[in-house]
């Protein structure tokens, strides 16, 4: 088998794993969040269905000072990100843990993805 055969079923498994934890954390705590009157709205904007998901676990794994540094701005690109301290406010351990995972699995997957296609358009495995 080659190179990059090899690279392209690592990311093709977790990307498999990145769309179950997505479901999961979609039903387990984005859910919870919904039905909250206090965090409702607070969720970021969502442009597609289920964007709102990726927009609290982004903001459960970057840190605060990032987080608060783009909803302080008050511009209009702040509405898309949710407000990180009322999040940690009304989330547990576990669905942090969750977040940063599905987090850190979808950007390490999306990245390789695309570095892949670079590399393998340079003429990097032929």
């Amino acid at each position: 088998m080659s190179l990059e055969l090899i690279l392209f079923g690592i990311i093709l498994a977790t990307m498999f794993i990145v769309m179950v934890l997505y479901v999961l954390f979609g039903q387990l705590t984005v859910r919870k969040l919904r039905k909250n009157p206090e965090t409702k709205h607070e969720l970021g904007i969502e442009f597609a269905s289920g964007l709102d998901i990726l927009n609290v676990a982004q903001a459960l794994t970057v840190p605060r000072a990032t987080m608060q540094k783009y909803k302080n701005k008050q511009t209009f690109l702040s509405a898309f990100y949710a407000d990180a301290d009322l999040l940690y406010k009304h989330t547990n351990r576990f669905d942090r843990i969750l977040a940063r995972v599905l987090y850190v699995l979808f950007v390490l997957c999306g990245s390789g993805g695309i570095a892949l296609v670079v590399i393998n358009g340079l003429g990097f495995f032929e």
